[in-house]
């Protein structure tokens, strides 16, 4: 089946009498059984399901569903984006070992990186991933993955996934990329041979704004590795945000070519403006579109809490990917746990403005950004 079709219909279908044209959710934290002969037959695996905290039917559809749409073999959903990369880096590396991670990282994955892992005896190094020469001169002896964005937060970057890979099949290192600002609409990391695709299905997975999960897809083999993690954390994800990240995945194309249109047009607008410095969009990601992600760098005479009050129906948020446009700060959010020095090495100044694009009448967004403007 083509991309759209599978969109719509990735979910297992019910071995019961009755068949729901919706899959009921499974919203319960534990599976009963006839006698102590059936629970043996869960261990003998026989039997699919015995306790949510190791799997459930909504569950395992979410991560069943974006691993069809990346092109992977298996797929395991988590609580959030941030413990499926938790997991997903712990099902390659451990105490001792060393990642050589990308330094324009959304900044929840930066302190990860530089907290908790390093806490964890895994050394990591930031690199910048522009320059591969700079990625393999921070490699070591005992490097285990390369871990970049598909699409970077917030300064939209393109990584060079095929590089990227060729670098860690010459080192025999393992890939990891967050695939979550281009999705499988835009960009199927596996198909240039990423091992370890993430996603914080919070965004454009369920793409309502509804849920907090995360999606690791890969090999049967690796995913095995990550489940375990998952489970043994207890960092799994619910059944009904499970359910409800299914249903926010059927429209996923729909949505995304919706909001990517939407996007380029507000960045062709903005780029005009005056009072816009510089804006940031993506160039050249997919046939089907640059993404729904624009960025803008206000100009210095510009009050950057004035033309966030001056919005009107315009969201302010800490997030993105939702129906709604909306915008956010990276200084104060997104980005406020990365080291002033880093961000300001970046361009991740205090002008700078993260737009997530909507679904709404393109000309009715143009508009209200270009009166937020005019302050």
């Amino acid at each position: 089946m083509r991309f759209e079709t599978k969109n719509v219909h990735f979910q297992e279908k019910l071995d019961t009498k009755e068949i729901s044209k919706s899959k009921p959710i499974y919203q319960t934290s534990a599976f009963s059984f006839h006698d102590l002969e059936d629970m043996e037959a869960y261990f003998e695996g026989k039997k699919s399901y015995m306790y949510t905290r190791v799997g459930n039917p909504n569950t395992d559809d979410l991560g069943k569903g974006v691993a069809d749409l990346e092109g992977a073999e298996a797929g395991v959903a988590s609580s959030s984006g941030i413990s499926a990369i938790l997991a997903g880096v712990l099902a390659v590396a451990k105490a001792g070992d060393h990642i050589v991670a990308t330094e324009d990282l959304y900044g929840g994955t930066y302190q990860l990186f530089a907290k908790e892992l390093m806490d964890l005896g895994i050394e990591v190094t930031f690199a910048d991933f522009s320059n591969h020469k700079e990625v393999e001169n921070s490699m070591k002896e005992n490097t285990v993955l390369l871990y970049s964005e598909s699409i970077t937060n917030p300064l939209l970057r393109v990584e060079d996934l095929n590089g990227l890979v060729q670098l860690g099949k010459k080192f025999d290192i393992k890939t990891m990329i967050d695939n979550t600002f281009a999705t499988p609409f835009l960009i199927r990391p596996h198909e240039f041979g990423v091992d370890l695709v993430v996603h914080s299905a919070t965004k454009y997975i369920g793409g309502h704004s509804d849920i907090s999960a995360g999606v690791v897809t890969g090999s049967s083999s690796i995913v095995k590795k990550v489940r375990a993690k998952i489970v043994n954390l207890g960092s799994n994800l619910g059944p009904f945000d499970g359910w409800l990240g299914c249903r926010g995945l059927k429209t996923l194309s729909l949505r995304m070519e919706r909001q990517s249109s939407n996007a380029r047009a507000l960045a062709d607008a903005l780029a005009k403006h005056n009072n816009v410095k510089k804006v940031y969009y993506p160039e050249g990601v997919s046939e089907r579109g640059e993404g729904a992600i624009v960025t803008i760098d206000l100009a210095d005479h510009m009050d950057v809490y004035a033309f966030f009050r001056h919005l009107s129906w315009v969201k302010v948020v800490p997030t993105l990917a939702g129906v709604e446009t909306s915008v956010t700060h990276p200084v104060g959010t997104s980005h406020r746990p990365v080291p002033v020095e880093l961000r300001e090495k970046l361009g991740v100044f205090p002008s700078l403005v993260r737009i997530s694009v909507g679904i709404e009448d393109k000309q009715d967004i143009i508009e209200a950004f270009e009166k937020a403007l005019e302050i």
